[in-house]
This record gives structure tokens, C-alpha cells and sequence, in this order.
């Protein structure tokens, strides 16, 4: 299993970029899943992601500016982040939240990308 995250870079205040997390292994189609952020001497938090249900979650700090979306056929999930801000800067990490149930029981566990890095300048 392989997550592969990209699209991270330097941008001014306002601006917006566009994270790719590409996902191998054949785990996409059940696993749900998010971008996480870890700006220095912070710890790692929940930027946005996907319920099991199909819904998304977001940060407070992040509503009404990022969106998550995915691409089964690509197995691929983005972050579109827009009117960037200087406190968005962190590496952006991509999660896949993997369950699968059959006839032994429930088999879990949780796999993450790489990181990029995201600095925005004011």
C-alpha cells in the first residue's frame, strides 16, 4: 500500500493550491479518507475528511475555504484549498482509514502519505 500525496508549494496570502493524495494497493474503495496537517511544534490535526458514510468532516478552521473530493476511477483523493492564510502553513498529510469486513471478522488499519509541504507567505 502506497499513498502518494503532492501539489504542496509556496503561495502568498489568498492564493490556493491543490493536494493530490494517489492511492495503491487496492485499498481506495474501502478505506475513508482525509488530510491531516502538522505545522512545526504542533501536533498533527484533522484538516478534512471523509465520513464512512460519504460525508465530509472540516476543521473550523478551514470551513468554507478547503474541499475534499475524490476520484474512485483514480483512486485519488484531493484538497482544494483556497484564500490561503499563513496559519495554513504545514506539511498536509493524506490518510486512508481502511476497514473491511469478511467472513473472519473486521480487518482495520490506517495508512498515510508521505507529506507535502504547503507555505504560505504573508
Amino acid at each position: 500500500v502506497q499513498l502518494q500525496a503532492s501539489g504542496g508549494g509556496l503561495v502568498q496570502t489568498g492564493g490556493s493550491l491543490r493536494l493530490s493524495c494517489v492511492v495503491s494497493g487496492s485499498i481506495f474503495a474501502h478505506s475513508a479518507m482525509g488530510w491531516y496537517r502538522q505545522a512545526p511544534g504542533k501536533p498533527r490535526e484533522l484538516v478534512a475528511a471523509f465520513t464512512r458514510g460519504g460525508s465530509t468532516n472540516y476543521a473550523d478552521s478551514v470551513k468554507g475555504r478547503f474541499t475534499i473530493s475524490r476520484d474512485n476511477a483514480k483512486s485519488t483523493v484531493y484538497l482544494q484549498m483556497n484564500s490561503l492564510k499563513p496559519e495554513d502553513t504545514a506539511v498536509y498529510y493524506c490518510n486512508a482509514d481502511y476497514l473491511r469486513v469478511n467472513d473472519y471478522g473486521p480487518i482495520a488499519a490506517s495508512y498515510w502519505g508521505q507529506g507535502t509541504l504547503v507555505t504560505v507567505s504573508s
